[in-house]
């Protein structure tokens, strides 16, 4: 496994508790916003009170006409309030999380770690990893330290979106395209399925149903007839998988050269167990409490 793929799969559990945690409804409570909003405004927050399509421009697989009205509504509240209740939330579920480890000096001094490989990053052409890389950095160490990591997190995913451009996937088809069934099924990877995608991404089943037929199109994706657990019936095609592994291999060589910088293997294997109690406490979707 390269060094950056060890990265992002060590770290992506630390940056998605801010989205999926029992702490949210007082989150939403506090802004008085709807999920798909406070989502929006504590993504792009960094971004400043920006024209719309730039959020689900910078989003990229969501379904616009589900973002862009969540911005306006973010927006209307304030994004600093919104930003300020996602680190409050943070904090509340990284003390429950961590407990007496929230204080550990490890936590700072990861942070410390994490901080010099962002100020190392390139920015160019990664818009939303450049937002967060300039916004305010909290004083607590464990919110730090998720800070950084949302830095990094936004930087790969900007160079997964100029890998996945190339390859002439855009918006749903993305979606449908790293959802559908593998030619190997023993092959494990991180899905959500149909029915959550349309959910979380504002899709419809037409939506769905003709980004398929695109797939089918370009020889990427073949229809099964029968749908699986989670409710695709499509599969990739030889090429359709070849084309996968390329994106996946392209985005990790674009991250290579700075997580492949001395000593950063030592910081993702400190950083594990935290991760792992995240993992363990159940709040993540997939996982369930140990």
């Amino acid at each position: 496994m390269s060094s950056a793929r060890t990265a992002y799969e060590t770290l992506e559990p630390f940056h998605v508790l801010a989205y999926f945690n029992p702490g949210m409804k007082a989150a939403l409570d506090a802004t008085g916003l709807s999920a798909v909003a406070f989502y929006a405004g504590a993504r792009g927050a960094p971004l400043g009170a920006c024209a719309p399509s730039v959020v689900s421009a910078t989003f990229f697989n969501f379904n616009p006409a589900l973002i862009e009205p969540a911005w306006r509504d973010a927006v209307g509240v304030g994004l600093d309030k919104v930003s300020a209740a996602r680190y409050e939330m943070l904090d509340g579920q990284l003390r429950g999380i961590l407990g007496d480890g929230v204080g550990d000096p490890a936590i700072g001094e990861l942070a410390d770690t994490f901080e010099a490989v962002v100020a190392g990053l390139p920015l160019g052409g990664r818009p939303l990893a450049a937002a967060w890389a300039s916004s305010e950095v909290p004083d607590a160490p464990h919110l730090r330290l998720w800070r950084y990591v949302a830095v990094l997190r936004e930087w790969r995913g900007d160079n997964h979106i100029a890998t996945l451009l190339t390859h002439g996937l855009d918006g749903l088809d993305v979606v449908t395209f790293h959802e559908a069934q593998l030619p190997d099924p023993t092959v494990a990877r991180r899905i959500m399925g149909r029915e959550m995608i349309k959910f979380t991404r504002g899709w419809s089943d037409a939506d769905w149903e003709s980004s398929v037929d695109r797939l089918v199109a370009a020889g990427l994706a073949e229809r099964t007839g029968t749908p699986n657990a989670l409710g695709v019936a499509h599969r990739l095609t030889a090429d359709g998988a070849a084309t996968y592994d390329d994106i996946e291999a392209e985005t990790d060589a674009l991250g290579e050269t700075v997580w492949s910088a001395p000593g950063l293997a030592d910081a993702l294997t400190r950083a594990r167990p935290y991760v792992k109690t995240i993992i363990d406490a159940g709040v993540l979707p997939g996982t369930r409490k140990k």
